[in-house]
């Protein structure tokens, strides 16, 4: 069977009991996605950075499609707010040499408290997506890297 696109477990997650996300009715746009661990995340404070919350988790697609994390709509209830709104991701980003292509979603927290994620608890959603390139597109780049690295 060729492979159009899906979710693996990235390299060094293989043991760690990782689920692979499903759509949970046969109309949903979204991949529902898990935490990979237990991880806390302070209150928000003004020059923070995010928490990266692992997936154990990459994912590939086609050469003209790419990937988008979204929050759940119960996140910012919950205090989750995604420091970059929603995260791009391309189908080079797959298997790179830095990371595997291992995705994490990057969560401020809204409350006046830490937020304690536990490992399996819904974190986000993935969205598979087609791009259309403009005439006399001539991008001829390769991935060198992983999170953040095609403006470096």
């Amino acid at each position: 069977m060729e492979k159009l696109r899906g979710f693996e477990i990235a390299k060094g997650w293989e043991d760690k009991d990782i689920h692979l996300p499903e759509r949970k009715t046969a109309h949903s746009a979204a991949y529902d996605i898990e935490a990979a661990e237990d991880i806390v995340i302070p209150p928000f404070t003004l020059g923070g950075k995010p928490t990266l919350v692992p997936t154990g988790l990459k994912a590939y697609c086609q050469d003209d499609e790419y990937f988008i994390l979204v929050n759940r709509s119960s996140g910012p209830k919950k205090g989750l707010v995604m420091a970059n709104s929603i995260g791009i991701v391309d189908a080079d980003y797959y298997g790179n040499e830095s990371n595997d292509g291992h995705f994490y979603f990057q969560y401020y927290n809204i409350l006046d408290h830490d937020l304690e994620i536990k490992k399996g608890d819904a974190i986000g959603q993935v969205i598979f997506m087609k791009f259309l390139p403009i005439d006399n597109d001539h991008a001829t780049g390769i991935r060198k890297g992983g999170f953040g690295s095609t403006d470096k």
